[in-house]
């Protein structure tokens, strides 16, 4: 008892040295500059870390947080509240599924993701195999998926279905729109609406089910944020997605079958890929891109972030020497026009 008495004597006195030392200092300082500025206390480690690890976003979530966007879709997803979609990816020899969580301040990720081969029988239509391959999927989903999202989100609600269709169900066409006078001009909102609703040639058997606008030029300079901006002439480059309508109507049945709604929002597969090495390397202002994902080989050139081309060979996996004639003469013809950039993007 006798030593823990004299130890708290000895702390309180200790303490009361302390603080009166703190306030003596204190003062001098505050006597001596008025200027005198607290120095800012650094963050804890912990604090750092958290930080660092909630911008390391991975390669995978960074596709996620950007594909609502390219689906012209801010409005639903928007960071307000958390939101959730069912992602499909049709292609010519598989399709893929996945739930999609998009937190409130967290990066984007996947909760459950799921591939079906799509397997032909003899005398089978390929649409027909898509379908059952397709249907086989939404089960999964519906079975495997949605307790999965549910566990790790606490909600199964999907607020919408992304549908990308790839080769050989899909084509994508660029066109440009141009607004000129002689006056300048300011560029509005109902004018880009009207550049989105100009009807590019649609494929015969195809029907239009996605308009992107890649980039929009003042006076030959890209804008990002052109409205409200005066300008003699304005260029809008709009990348259309077609995909064939029988196929079309086969994935919009299946789908609101399996998860009863009409939110169903599809896009070209090409478009999509294209779309997401953009928003992931905004650095690379000048690329040559080379989507090899399916039977369709898409080559897009972009120069000074404007895509100025995009060429779509059918039959890619034959190595038949027309086919890389074939190849070889995009290239040609795209040397000819533009200097080749010095990085190449190839999906695979």
């Amino acid at each position: 008892r006798r030593t823990i008495q004299n130890s708290l004597e000895r702390f309180r006195l200790n303490s009361a040295a302390g603080r009166t030392s703190q306030t003596r200092q204190s003062s001098a300082k505050a006597a001596n500059s008025s200027t005198y500025k607290k120095k800012k206390r650094r963050p804890p480690a912990s604090a750092v870390s958290r930080l660092s690890s909630h911008n390391a976003l991975t390669f995978v979530s960074r596709i996620v947080y950007y594909i609502p966007n390219m689906f012209g879709l801010k409005h639903l997803f928007h960071r307000a509240r958390a939101t959730s979609a069912v992602l499909i990816d049709i292609g010519a020899d598989s399709v893929g599924g996945a739930y999609a969580y998009y937190p409130e301040s967290e990066p984007s990720r996947i909760t459950y993701a799921k591939r079906v081969p799509i397997e032909l029988h003899e005398h089978e239509p390929h649409e027909e195999a898509m379908s059952r391959a397709l249907t086989k999927l939404c089960e999964a989903l519906v079975r495997e998926g949605a307790p999965a999202h549910l566990r790790a989100t606490h909600t199964a609600r999907a607020d919408a279905v992304l549908v990308s269709v790839s080769a050989p169900w899909q084509q994508t066409s660029l066109h440009a729109e141009h607004f000129e006078d002689a006056k300048s001009f300011t560029f509005t909102k109902r004018m880009l609406e009207e550049a989105l609703k100009t009807e590019a040639e649609t494929p015969t058997g195809k029907r239009a089910v996605d308009k992107s606008v890649l980039s929009t030029s003042l006076d030959g300079y890209e804008s990002k944020s052109p409205v409200g901006k005066r300008a003699h002439r304005a260029d809008v480059v709009i990348l259309t997605s077609f995909i064939d309508d029988e196929v079309g109507k086969r994935v919009a049945d299946t789908l609101r079958g399996q998860f009863h709604t009409r939110q169903i929002y599809s896009i070209a597969g090409s478009s999509l890929r294209y779309q997401s090495v953009r928003a992931i390397f905004p650095h690379e202002r000048s690329a040559l891109i080379v989507d090899a994902t399916g039977p369709e080989i898409a080559i897009a050139l972009e120069r000074h972030g404007r895509l100025v081309s995009i060429t779509e060979i059918a039959d890619g996996r034959s190595g038949s020497p027309e086919w890389i004639a074939e190849v070889k003469g995009v290239f040609e013809k795209l040397s000819r026009r533009y200097p080749f950039p010095q990085t190449i993007f190839l999906i695979t």
